[in-house]
């Protein structure tokens, strides 16, 4: 199998223990060609990728955010796939955590906002990088109403019982639509149910290279990543994924903490 492109999932897998680009990745992935596409696919939105980006020296090359509802290619400025949470959705899970201490966050294409500057949002922010915008969630709404958009990404962060609450009620009623995903036991990642990694990831490869899903290396560590680990050529789950990454995947490797993903580039890559 020729390898022509990898796609990586980032916290977890490519970030280290403290959640950066170790010297040892870097190395690796400088040594590829230039034209040798490295795709990162995350949760996470636009601007909290692209420093990882500038810091490979990949700037301007595809990225799988959101899980995959949007996918953009900023050299030229172009959108491949825009799949958002409906409005009647985004007003339901805010409604399911008024008088909780569910704090909930809206992200919508390069926008994430936030009803506060709390403990959860200070937290995110120092994760990925990015500061919110300060708006109640009411007017955000309200504006999308107006522009008839939904949200890519809902994330909601809180105390571990409040949570599962949250979880149970709205699974129990939207999810049959939405994709409820938990990260941690403090976290809920919500993505529209049509969309995934490895949908996104197809979509991609047929509008901008010339090859498929079967010459791709990918790199994954939790549930989001099973489809996209098993769609390609080589699916490769990092040593701290979760047990069911570990038991569909090709090939298991080191742990992001012990440079997995750097170990599999120079094995298969630069040998």
């Amino acid at each position: 199998m020729q390898i022509q492109a990898i796609c990586t999932d980032i916290d977890g897998t490519l970030l280290n223990g403290d959640r950066v680009l170790s010297p040892r990745l870097l190395s690796a992935i400088a040594k590829l060609p230039k034209d040798f596409p490295v795709i990162l696919a995350s949760s996470r939105m636009p601007d909290a990728m692209r420093h990882l980006q500038r810091d490979m020296g990949r700037l301007g090359e595809p990225l799988i955010c959101y899980n995959g509802g949007f996918v953009i290619h900023d050299e030229p400025k172009e959108v491949l796939d825009d799949v958002s949470i409906s409005l009647d959705h985004c007003e339901a899970l805010v409604k399911i955590a008024k008088g909780t201490q569910v704090h909930v966050s809206l992200y919508q294409g390069e926008e994430w906002f936030e009803p506060e500057y709390d403990y959860w949002a200070e937290r995110e922010a120092k994760n990925t990088r990015v500061d919110p915008t300060l708006q109640p969630l009411d007017q955000v709404l309200a504006l999308w109403k107006g522009r008839k958009k939904g949200a890519h990404k809902v994330m909601c962060m809180g105390p571990a019982d409040e949570i599962d609450f949250f979880f149970q009620n709205a699974a129990q009623h939207m999810g049959t639509d939405l994709h409820l995903y938990r990260s941690k036991d403090t976290y809920i990642e919500i993505a529209p149910k049509s969309i995934s990694k490895a949908s996104a990831l197809e979509l991609l490869l047929e509008r901008k290279y010339g090859f498929g899903l079967e010459s791709v290396m990918a790199f994954g560590d939790n549930y989001n990543d099973i489809e996209m680990l098993e769609a390609v050529g080589l699916g490769v789950a990092v040593g701290n994924a979760r047990e069911e990454v570990k038991a569909i995947a090709d090939r298991v490797t080191l742990s992001n903490k012990e440079d997995g993903v750097a170990v599999m580039i120079e094995e298969m890559l630069l040998g």
